[in-house]
């Protein structure tokens, strides 16, 4: 499946563990812009709407679209906005947006009227850096109507026990990886072997997207630049 990006709105508010070190912090220094201040964007707020000089889609069916990965779709500042968001998802029926959040206490108060059983073409995602966040989100996730779940497990900072969910029957994937750029955290590959194995045991399809910067095999750690991050994972599947 083809893959995209929409930032309907950027900036966000670091409320766990994960956010120390987030990336769009890290990349809005290196600009001088103030990530606590969340703004509507002024030019790619419509993009999965965008047409080309032939009429078609810029964003092509089937393609999976990253929604709102510079900020939070659920932060209350983008209250106002939102509804003109589910609005742009109700006219793309046959593209699939990935909603990941921090905020999956929120979930019930920010969907639309005609949410029901949720949208075909929605996937909520969750994520979860250590087992305190898991146990704070996943029970909401498990609680609320989505056609699809996924669960995040990014960046990685401990090792998480995910099979009390798992076994739910409803978690459709759990991607891991670890963290990146300044500051990162250490991800072991143990870890990453542990969800592995319980995602094996409960049928749940698994990925591990990144190893992150620094990452820990059999007790040695080793530096990885980022953009070899995601060809070192593609090859630590082979061991998983």
């Amino acid at each position: 499946m083809r893959k995209a990006l929409w930032n309907p709105w950027h900036g966000c508010h670091k409320c766990s563990p994960g956010c120390r070190n987030c990336f769009v912090y890290y990349f809005d220094k290196k600009r001088n812009r103030d990530t606590s201040i969340v703004t509507r964007s002024k030019t790619n707020f419509s993009l999965p709407l965008k047409k080309d000089k032939q009429g078609n889609f810029k964003i092509k069916e089937k393609t999976e679209v990253a929604t709102c990965f510079t900020s939070d779709f659920f932060i209350e500042e983008a209250d106002i906005w939102r509804e003109e968001a589910w609005d742009i998802i109700r006219q793309r029926p046959n593209i699939d947006f990935l909603i990941c959040t921090k905020r999956i206490e929120r979930f019930t108060s920010c969907i639309p009227n005609d949410w029901k059983e949720g949208y075909p073409n929605v996937i909520i995602a969750v994520t979860c850096e250590n087992q305190a966040m898991a146990d704070k989100r996943l029970p909401i996730l498990l609680s609320i109507q989505a056609k699809r779940k996924y669960i995040l497990a990014s960046p990685l900072l401990e090792e998480i026990d995910f099979s009390a969910y798992l076994k739910e029957g409803q978690i459709d994937l759990v991607s891991v990886g670890g963290e990146s750029y300044a500051n990162a955290r250490i991800c072991d590959f143990d870890w990453v072997k542990h969800i592995k194995e319980d995602c094996t045991r409960y049928h749940v399809p698994f990925s591990y997207h990144q190893t992150g910067t620094h990452f820990r095999v059999h007790g040695k750690i080793y530096t990885i630049s980022h953009r070899d991050e995601y060809k070192q994972a593609k090859r630590g599947m082979k061991y998983l």
